[in-house]
């Protein structure tokens, strides 16, 4: 498939057959460009993803800190 021109960027191939004209055509499937865009649309989200569970770890880390503290303190305070 890649040494039909219409498939060198992306390797993929749709057969088109007209009813007008009789003759078989064909076309690339996937545009290099809409795949690129996908991709970086997809990377975009993962990383928004991590960032927000990140913030939510330190939050929750955070919590777990003032917790122990307290408890410490009452420990401290029961002596």
């Amino acid at each position: 498939q890649k040494t039909i021109p219409e498939c060198g960027p992306t390797g993929f191939v749709e057969k088109i057959s007209c009813a007008a004209s009789k003759r078989d055509e064909f076309k690339s499937c996937r545009s290099a460009v809409m795949e690129a865009r996908i991709f970086w649309r997809f990377v975009g989200t993962m990383m928004c993803v991590a960032a927000a569970f990140a913030v939510l770890v330190v939050c929750r880390q955070r919590a777990l800190d003032r917790r122990a503290l307290e408890k410490v303190r009452k420990q401290i305070e029961s002596i």
